[in-house]
Protein backbone atom coordinates (compact mmCIF):
# COMPACT_ATOMS: atom_id res chain seq x y z
CA UNK A 1 0.00 0.00 0.00
CA UNK A 2 1.36 3.43 -0.89
CA UNK A 3 2.45 5.51 2.06
CA UNK A 4 1.18 9.00 2.60
CA UNK A 5 3.47 11.97 2.42
CA UNK A 6 3.77 14.14 5.54
CA UNK A 7 2.10 17.10 3.81
CA UNK A 8 -1.22 16.46 5.58
CA UNK A 9 0.48 16.58 8.94
CA UNK A 10 2.29 19.79 8.00
CA UNK A 11 -1.05 21.31 7.02
CA UNK A 12 -2.50 20.14 10.31
CA UNK A 13 0.26 21.85 12.25
CA UNK A 14 -0.35 25.07 10.33
CA UNK A 15 -4.08 24.89 10.97
CA UNK A 16 -3.58 24.07 14.63
CA UNK A 17 -1.37 27.13 15.00
CA UNK A 18 -4.28 29.26 13.83
CA UNK A 19 -6.57 28.20 16.66
CA UNK A 20 -7.53 30.89 19.15
CA UNK A 21 -5.14 31.69 21.98
CA UNK A 22 -7.98 31.40 24.48
CA UNK A 23 -8.72 27.87 23.35
CA UNK A 24 -5.05 26.94 23.40
CA UNK A 25 -4.80 27.78 27.09
CA UNK A 26 -7.65 25.58 28.23
CA UNK A 27 -7.21 21.93 29.07
CA UNK A 28 -9.27 19.08 30.45
CA UNK A 29 -6.28 16.81 30.98
CA UNK A 30 -6.81 17.01 34.74
CA UNK A 31 -9.49 14.36 34.23
CA UNK A 32 -6.65 11.93 34.97
CA UNK A 33 -3.87 13.10 37.28
CA UNK A 34 -0.34 12.29 36.18
CA UNK A 35 0.51 8.81 37.51
CA UNK A 36 3.20 8.38 40.15
CA UNK A 37 6.72 7.62 39.02
CA UNK A 38 6.87 4.02 37.89
CA UNK A 39 8.95 1.87 40.20
CA UNK A 40 10.45 -0.33 37.48
CA UNK A 41 11.21 -0.38 33.77
CA UNK A 42 11.45 -3.38 31.47
CA UNK A 43 12.15 -3.57 27.75
CA UNK A 44 10.38 -5.85 25.34
CA UNK A 45 13.82 -6.69 23.97
CA UNK A 46 14.67 -8.34 27.30
CA UNK A 47 11.92 -10.92 26.79
CA UNK A 48 13.13 -12.29 23.49
CA UNK A 49 11.79 -9.49 21.32
CA UNK A 50 13.48 -8.27 18.15
CA UNK A 51 12.67 -5.02 16.38
CA UNK A 52 13.72 -6.21 12.94
CA UNK A 53 10.29 -6.04 11.31
CA UNK A 54 10.30 -9.82 10.70
CA UNK A 55 10.36 -11.55 14.09
CA UNK A 56 6.91 -12.07 15.58
CA UNK A 57 6.97 -10.54 19.07
CA UNK A 58 3.55 -11.54 20.40
CA UNK A 59 5.09 -13.80 23.02
CA UNK A 60 7.68 -11.21 24.00
CA UNK A 61 5.01 -8.58 24.66
CA UNK A 62 2.92 -11.08 26.63
CA UNK A 63 5.91 -12.11 28.75
CA UNK A 64 6.87 -8.49 29.39
CA UNK A 65 3.35 -7.56 30.53
CA UNK A 66 3.17 -10.67 32.73
CA UNK A 67 6.47 -9.64 34.31
CA UNK A 68 5.05 -6.20 35.12
CA UNK A 69 2.01 -7.81 36.66
CA UNK A 70 4.20 -10.03 38.87
CA UNK A 71 6.61 -7.26 39.85
CA UNK A 72 4.00 -5.27 41.77
CA UNK A 73 6.55 -2.44 41.75
CA UNK A 74 5.69 0.72 43.73
CA UNK A 75 3.82 3.00 41.33
CA UNK A 76 3.72 0.25 38.71
CA UNK A 77 6.16 -0.34 35.86
CA UNK A 78 6.98 0.83 32.35
CA UNK A 79 7.20 -1.40 29.30
CA UNK A 80 9.77 0.25 27.04
CA UNK A 81 9.65 -0.33 23.28
CA UNK A 82 13.03 0.65 21.74
CA UNK A 83 13.52 2.05 18.25
CA UNK A 84 12.79 -0.55 15.61
CA UNK A 85 9.83 -2.30 13.99
CA UNK A 86 8.20 -4.72 16.43
CA UNK A 87 5.92 -7.06 14.52
CA UNK A 88 3.29 -8.59 16.80
CA UNK A 89 -0.11 -10.11 17.16
CA UNK A 90 -2.59 -8.83 19.74
CA UNK A 91 -1.50 -8.48 23.36
CA UNK A 92 -3.13 -7.36 26.62
CA UNK A 93 -2.06 -4.66 29.04
CA UNK A 94 -2.25 -4.78 32.83
CA UNK A 95 -2.99 -2.23 35.55
CA UNK A 96 -0.46 0.34 36.81
CA UNK A 97 1.68 0.22 33.72
CA UNK A 98 3.01 2.55 31.06
CA UNK A 99 3.54 1.38 27.48
CA UNK A 100 6.28 3.72 26.20
CA UNK A 101 7.27 3.89 22.53
CA UNK A 102 10.67 5.47 21.93
CA UNK A 103 11.26 7.77 18.99
CA UNK A 104 11.52 5.52 15.95
CA UNK A 105 9.65 2.65 17.61
CA UNK A 106 6.87 1.00 15.59
CA UNK A 107 4.50 -1.63 16.99
CA UNK A 108 3.29 -3.27 13.78
CA UNK A 109 0.34 -5.65 13.62
CA UNK A 110 0.77 -8.99 11.90
CA UNK A 111 -1.33 -9.48 8.77
CA UNK A 112 -1.80 -13.17 9.57
CA UNK A 113 -5.48 -12.61 10.22
CA UNK A 114 -6.43 -16.23 11.15
CA UNK A 115 -4.04 -15.99 14.12
CA UNK A 116 -5.99 -13.15 15.73
CA UNK A 117 -8.00 -14.36 18.78
CA UNK A 118 -11.75 -13.86 18.96
CA UNK A 119 -13.56 -12.33 21.92
CA UNK A 120 -17.26 -12.02 22.69
CA UNK A 121 -19.43 -9.14 21.52
CA UNK A 122 -19.84 -6.08 23.68
CA UNK A 123 -23.02 -6.44 25.77
CA UNK A 124 -24.25 -3.03 24.65
CA UNK A 125 -23.98 -4.18 21.01
CA UNK A 126 -25.21 -7.75 21.34
CA UNK A 127 -23.08 -8.97 18.43
CA UNK A 128 -20.08 -7.87 16.44
CA UNK A 129 -20.58 -4.41 14.98
CA UNK A 130 -20.17 -5.72 11.44
CA UNK A 131 -21.25 -9.35 11.64
CA UNK A 132 -23.16 -11.60 14.06
CA UNK A 133 -21.15 -13.47 16.66
CA UNK A 134 -17.83 -12.54 18.23
CA UNK A 135 -15.17 -10.15 17.05
CA UNK A 136 -11.43 -10.04 16.66
CA UNK A 137 -9.62 -8.68 19.72
CA UNK A 138 -7.89 -5.33 19.31
CA UNK A 139 -4.15 -5.18 18.68
CA UNK A 140 -3.62 -3.62 22.11
CA UNK A 141 -6.32 -4.58 24.58
CA UNK A 142 -7.23 -4.37 28.24
CA UNK A 143 -10.25 -4.98 30.46
CA UNK A 144 -10.92 -4.02 34.06
CA UNK A 145 -7.71 -2.02 34.33
CA UNK A 146 -6.64 0.92 36.49
CA UNK A 147 -3.90 3.48 35.83
CA UNK A 148 -2.72 2.72 32.30
CA UNK A 149 -0.60 5.11 30.23
CA UNK A 150 0.21 4.65 26.54
CA UNK A 151 2.71 7.28 25.49
CA UNK A 152 6.16 7.93 24.09
CA UNK A 153 8.17 10.07 21.74
CA UNK A 154 5.69 9.94 18.85
CA UNK A 155 6.34 6.30 18.11
CA UNK A 156 3.82 4.53 15.88
CA UNK A 157 1.21 1.83 16.37
CA UNK A 158 0.67 0.48 12.85
CA UNK A 159 -2.34 -1.76 12.22
CA UNK A 160 -1.38 -2.73 8.64
CA UNK A 161 -5.09 -2.60 7.99
CA UNK A 162 -5.11 -3.05 4.21
CA UNK A 163 -5.63 -6.83 4.41
CA UNK A 164 -8.70 -6.29 6.62
CA UNK A 165 -10.04 -3.51 4.39
CA UNK A 166 -9.73 -5.81 1.37
CA UNK A 167 -11.70 -8.56 3.13
CA UNK A 168 -14.40 -6.03 4.02
CA UNK A 169 -14.60 -4.77 0.44
CA UNK A 170 -14.77 -8.32 -0.95
CA UNK A 171 -17.35 -9.46 1.62
CA UNK A 172 -15.07 -12.23 2.96
CA UNK A 173 -14.78 -11.09 6.59
CA UNK A 174 -15.72 -13.96 8.94
CA UNK A 175 -16.04 -11.71 12.02
CA UNK A 176 -15.98 -8.01 12.94
CA UNK A 177 -12.58 -6.40 12.36
CA UNK A 178 -10.28 -5.48 15.27
CA UNK A 179 -9.52 -2.03 16.66
CA UNK A 180 -5.99 -0.78 17.18
CA UNK A 181 -6.61 0.04 20.85
CA UNK A 182 -9.60 -0.99 22.94
CA UNK A 183 -9.80 -0.58 26.71
CA UNK A 184 -12.92 -1.94 28.41
CA UNK A 185 -14.34 -1.24 31.87
CA UNK A 186 -11.18 0.62 32.86
CA UNK A 187 -10.32 3.94 34.51
CA UNK A 188 -7.39 6.28 34.88
CA UNK A 189 -6.32 6.03 31.22
CA UNK A 190 -3.88 8.38 29.46
CA UNK A 191 -3.03 8.08 25.75
CA UNK A 192 -0.61 10.71 24.45
CA UNK A 193 2.23 11.44 22.01
CA UNK A 194 1.60 8.40 19.80
CA UNK A 195 0.84 7.98 16.09
CA UNK A 196 -1.95 5.49 15.27
CA UNK A 197 -1.82 4.36 11.68
CA UNK A 198 -3.86 2.14 9.34
CA UNK A 199 -6.19 0.53 11.85
CA UNK A 200 -8.21 -2.45 10.60
CA UNK A 201 -11.36 -0.84 12.07
CA UNK A 202 -11.89 1.94 14.66
CA UNK A 203 -8.60 3.25 16.00
CA UNK A 204 -9.04 4.18 19.69
CA UNK A 205 -12.07 2.74 21.50
CA UNK A 206 -12.52 3.29 25.24
CA UNK A 207 -15.74 1.48 26.16
CA UNK A 208 -17.41 1.36 29.60
CA UNK A 209 -14.48 3.49 30.83
CA UNK A 210 -14.17 6.50 33.11
CA UNK A 211 -11.50 9.15 33.60
CA UNK A 212 -9.83 8.99 30.19
CA UNK A 213 -7.42 11.50 28.63
CA UNK A 214 -6.43 11.26 24.95
CA UNK A 215 -4.20 14.13 23.86
CA UNK A 216 -1.44 14.97 21.41
CA UNK A 217 -2.08 11.93 19.25
CA UNK A 218 -2.04 11.63 15.47
CA UNK A 219 -4.42 9.20 13.77
CA UNK A 220 -3.90 8.38 10.08
CA UNK A 221 -5.61 6.15 7.53
CA UNK A 222 -6.45 6.58 3.84
CA UNK A 223 -9.78 8.25 3.09
CA UNK A 224 -10.95 5.11 1.30
CA UNK A 225 -10.25 2.82 4.28
CA UNK A 226 -13.63 1.60 5.58
CA UNK A 227 -14.80 2.49 9.11
CA UNK A 228 -11.42 3.66 10.38
CA UNK A 229 -12.90 6.09 12.95
CA UNK A 230 -10.29 8.06 14.85
CA UNK A 231 -11.42 8.20 18.49
CA UNK A 232 -14.74 6.67 19.65
CA UNK A 233 -15.54 7.05 23.36
CA UNK A 234 -18.37 4.59 23.96
CA UNK A 235 -20.56 4.38 27.08
CA UNK A 236 -17.76 6.22 28.88
CA UNK A 237 -17.64 9.18 31.26
CA UNK A 238 -15.27 11.97 32.21
CA UNK A 239 -13.36 11.83 28.93
CA UNK A 240 -10.93 14.46 27.63
CA UNK A 241 -9.84 14.49 23.97
CA UNK A 242 -7.48 17.34 23.10
CA UNK A 243 -4.86 18.55 20.64
CA UNK A 244 -5.10 15.75 18.08
CA UNK A 245 -4.70 15.53 14.31
CA UNK A 246 -6.97 12.93 12.71
CA UNK A 247 -7.23 12.04 9.02
CA UNK A 248 -9.05 8.74 8.45
CA UNK A 249 -11.66 6.97 6.36
CA UNK A 250 -14.55 7.64 8.74
CA UNK A 251 -15.56 10.02 11.56
CA UNK A 252 -12.60 11.70 13.26
CA UNK A 253 -14.27 11.71 16.69
CA UNK A 254 -17.57 9.88 17.28
CA UNK A 255 -19.27 9.57 20.67
CA UNK A 256 -21.32 6.36 21.07
CA UNK A 257 -23.27 4.45 23.75
CA UNK A 258 -24.59 1.13 22.48
CA UNK A 259 -26.78 -0.25 19.73
CA UNK A 260 -30.57 -0.51 19.81
CA UNK A 261 -32.15 -3.01 22.25
CA UNK A 262 -28.73 -4.09 23.57
CA UNK A 263 -27.62 -0.55 24.34
CA UNK A 264 -31.00 0.25 25.90
CA UNK A 265 -30.75 -2.81 28.17
CA UNK A 266 -27.13 -2.11 29.12
CA UNK A 267 -28.09 1.47 29.90
CA UNK A 268 -24.70 3.14 30.27
CA UNK A 269 -24.54 6.65 28.78
CA UNK A 270 -21.56 8.56 27.52
CA UNK A 271 -21.35 11.72 29.60
CA UNK A 272 -19.12 14.61 30.63
CA UNK A 273 -16.94 14.56 27.55
CA UNK A 274 -14.73 17.40 26.32
CA UNK A 275 -13.33 17.47 22.78
CA UNK A 276 -11.00 20.38 22.12
CA UNK A 277 -8.54 21.53 19.45
CA UNK A 278 -9.02 18.74 16.93
CA UNK A 279 -7.77 19.26 13.38
CA UNK A 280 -8.31 16.87 10.53
CA UNK A 281 -10.05 15.51 7.49
CA UNK A 282 -12.54 12.74 6.76
CA UNK A 283 -14.89 11.70 3.97
CA UNK A 284 -17.50 11.51 6.74
CA UNK A 285 -17.68 13.73 9.86
CA UNK A 286 -15.10 15.71 11.73
CA UNK A 287 -17.10 15.60 14.96
CA UNK A 288 -19.98 13.16 15.40
CA UNK A 289 -22.39 11.91 18.01
CA UNK A 290 -23.83 8.50 17.11
CA UNK A 291 -25.28 6.80 15.44
CA UNK A 292 -25.14 4.19 18.24
CA UNK A 293 -26.56 6.20 21.16
CA UNK A 294 -29.01 3.81 22.81
CA UNK A 295 -27.49 4.26 26.26
CA UNK A 296 -27.69 8.04 25.90
CA UNK A 297 -25.17 10.83 25.33
CA UNK A 298 -25.17 13.93 27.51
CA UNK A 299 -23.04 16.83 28.73
CA UNK A 300 -20.63 17.15 25.82
CA UNK A 301 -18.50 20.18 24.97
CA UNK A 302 -16.65 20.23 21.64
CA UNK A 303 -14.77 23.40 20.78
CA UNK A 304 -11.94 24.84 18.70
CA UNK A 305 -12.35 22.32 15.90
CA UNK A 306 -10.80 22.67 12.45
CA UNK A 307 -11.88 20.34 9.62
CA UNK A 308 -11.07 20.42 5.93
CA UNK A 309 -11.82 18.27 2.87
CA UNK A 310 -14.55 16.40 4.71
CA UNK A 311 -18.08 15.17 4.19
CA UNK A 312 -19.63 16.81 7.27
CA UNK A 313 -18.30 19.29 9.75
CA UNK A 314 -20.66 18.29 12.57
CA UNK A 315 -22.91 15.22 12.39
CA UNK A 316 -25.31 14.27 15.19
CA UNK A 317 -27.13 11.11 14.18
CA UNK A 318 -29.59 8.57 15.53
CA UNK A 319 -32.49 6.46 14.29
CA UNK A 320 -35.90 5.04 15.10
CA UNK A 321 -35.36 2.00 17.30
CA UNK A 322 -32.29 3.49 18.99
CA UNK A 323 -34.07 4.81 22.05
CA UNK A 324 -31.74 6.67 24.39
CA UNK A 325 -31.14 10.39 24.28
CA UNK A 326 -28.77 13.04 22.98
CA UNK A 327 -28.93 16.14 25.17
CA UNK A 328 -26.94 19.06 26.45
CA UNK A 329 -24.42 19.10 23.60
CA UNK A 330 -22.44 22.29 22.81
CA UNK A 331 -20.25 22.63 19.73
CA UNK A 332 -18.40 25.92 19.50
CA UNK A 333 -15.65 27.72 17.58
CA UNK A 334 -15.46 25.57 14.48
CA UNK A 335 -13.60 26.34 11.26
CA UNK A 336 -14.50 24.42 8.10
CA UNK A 337 -12.96 24.44 4.62
CA UNK A 338 -14.06 22.36 1.62
CA UNK A 339 -16.78 20.49 3.48
CA UNK A 340 -19.96 19.23 1.85
CA UNK A 341 -22.39 19.68 4.76
CA UNK A 342 -21.64 22.19 7.50
CA UNK A 343 -24.06 20.52 9.92
CA UNK A 344 -26.37 17.51 9.98
CA UNK A 345 -28.64 16.49 12.85
CA UNK A 346 -30.66 13.53 11.67
CA UNK A 347 -32.95 10.80 12.95
CA UNK A 348 -32.69 8.30 10.11
CA UNK A 349 -29.04 7.24 10.13
CA UNK A 350 -27.47 3.88 10.93
CA UNK A 351 -28.46 0.25 10.64
CA UNK A 352 -29.83 -2.19 13.21
CA UNK A 353 -28.20 -5.28 14.78
CA UNK A 354 -31.13 -7.56 13.98
CA UNK A 355 -34.90 -7.53 13.53
CA UNK A 356 -35.60 -7.62 17.29
CA UNK A 357 -35.17 -3.90 17.87
CA UNK A 358 -38.17 -2.00 19.22
CA UNK A 359 -39.54 0.22 16.46
CA UNK A 360 -41.31 2.27 19.13
CA UNK A 361 -38.03 3.12 20.89
CA UNK A 362 -37.70 6.71 19.73
CA UNK A 363 -34.62 8.69 20.69
CA UNK A 364 -34.91 12.06 22.45
CA UNK A 365 -32.73 14.83 21.00
CA UNK A 366 -32.87 17.99 23.08
CA UNK A 367 -30.79 21.07 23.93
CA UNK A 368 -28.11 21.22 21.26
CA UNK A 369 -26.17 24.46 20.81
CA UNK A 370 -24.02 25.03 17.71
CA UNK A 371 -22.25 28.39 17.76
CA UNK A 372 -19.38 30.35 16.27
CA UNK A 373 -18.97 28.27 13.12
CA UNK A 374 -17.14 29.71 10.12
CA UNK A 375 -17.03 27.76 6.86
CA UNK A 376 -15.72 28.39 3.37
CA UNK A 377 -16.08 26.25 0.24
CA UNK A 378 -19.21 24.69 1.75
CA UNK A 379 -21.68 23.04 -0.63
CA UNK A 380 -24.73 22.62 1.61
CA UNK A 381 -25.48 24.50 4.80
CA UNK A 382 -27.05 21.53 6.48
CA UNK A 383 -29.97 19.33 7.37
CA UNK A 384 -31.82 19.11 10.68
CA UNK A 385 -34.32 16.28 10.36
CA UNK A 386 -36.08 15.01 13.46
CA UNK A 387 -38.46 12.10 13.86
CA UNK A 388 -42.16 12.66 13.26
CA UNK A 389 -43.28 11.42 16.68
CA UNK A 390 -40.15 12.62 18.48
CA UNK A 391 -39.25 16.06 17.19
CA UNK A 392 -35.78 17.35 17.98
CA UNK A 393 -36.21 20.21 20.44
CA UNK A 394 -34.31 23.28 21.65
CA UNK A 395 -31.81 23.33 18.80
CA UNK A 396 -29.87 26.60 18.82
CA UNK A 397 -27.71 27.89 15.98
CA UNK A 398 -25.77 31.07 16.71
CA UNK A 399 -23.18 32.92 14.63
CA UNK A 400 -23.01 30.23 11.95
CA UNK A 401 -21.58 31.63 8.68
CA UNK A 402 -21.17 29.24 5.77
CA UNK A 403 -20.05 30.35 2.31
CA UNK A 404 -19.07 28.66 -0.94
CA UNK A 405 -17.62 29.36 -4.37
CA UNK A 406 -21.20 29.02 -5.62
CA UNK A 407 -24.25 29.85 -3.50
CA UNK A 408 -24.49 27.45 -0.58
CA UNK A 409 -27.54 25.22 -0.78
CA UNK A 410 -30.01 26.30 1.90
CA UNK A 411 -30.87 24.70 5.21
CA UNK A 412 -33.45 21.93 5.30
CA UNK A 413 -35.42 21.23 8.47
CA UNK A 414 -38.16 18.83 9.52
CA UNK A 415 -39.67 17.89 12.91
CA UNK A 416 -37.47 20.31 14.81
CA UNK A 417 -37.94 23.29 17.13
CA UNK A 418 -35.44 25.83 18.32
CA UNK A 419 -33.91 29.14 17.37
CA UNK A 420 -31.29 30.76 15.18
CA UNK A 421 -29.29 33.95 15.63
CA UNK A 422 -27.01 35.46 12.99
CA UNK A 423 -27.01 32.46 10.65
CA UNK A 424 -25.96 32.57 6.99
CA UNK A 425 -27.40 31.37 4.72
CA UNK A 426 -30.76 32.20 6.28
CA UNK A 427 -32.01 29.49 8.64
CA UNK A 428 -35.08 27.40 7.95
CA UNK A 429 -38.39 28.73 9.25
CA UNK A 430 -38.62 26.04 11.95
CA UNK A 431 -35.77 27.85 13.74
CA UNK A 432 -37.06 31.40 13.45
CA UNK A 433 -40.00 31.40 15.85
CA UNK A 434 -40.03 34.02 18.61
CA UNK A 435 -40.02 31.42 21.38
CA UNK A 436 -37.15 29.52 19.77
CA UNK A 437 -35.09 32.65 19.33
CA UNK A 438 -35.73 33.57 22.96
CA UNK A 439 -34.53 30.13 24.06
CA UNK A 440 -31.44 30.49 21.90
CA UNK A 441 -30.65 33.91 23.38
CA UNK A 442 -31.02 32.64 26.92
CA UNK A 443 -28.89 29.54 26.31
CA UNK A 444 -25.81 31.40 25.07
Amino acid sequence: MARRCPCGLLLALALAAALSAAGAQETCSGAVPAPPRRGARVSVASFGGAGDGRTLNTGAFARAVASIDRLRAPGGAELYVPPGVWLTGPFNLTSRMTLFLARGAVIRATQDTPSWPLIGPLPSYGRGRELPGGRYISLIHGSGLQDVVITGENGTIDGQGSVWWDMWKKGTLPYTRPHLLELMSSSGIIVSNIVFQDSPFWNIHPVYCSNVVIRNVTVLAPHDSPNTDGIDPDSSSNVCIEDCYISTGDDAVAIKSGWDEYGIAYGRPSSDITVRRITGSSPFAGFAVGSETSGGVQNVLAEHLNFFSSGFGIHIKTNTGRGGFIRNITVSDVTLDNVRYGLRITGDVGDHPDDSYNRSALPVVDTLTIKNVQGQNIREAGLIKGITNSAFSRICLSNVKLSGGTPVRPWKCEAVTGGALDVQPSPCTELTSTSGTSFCTNSL
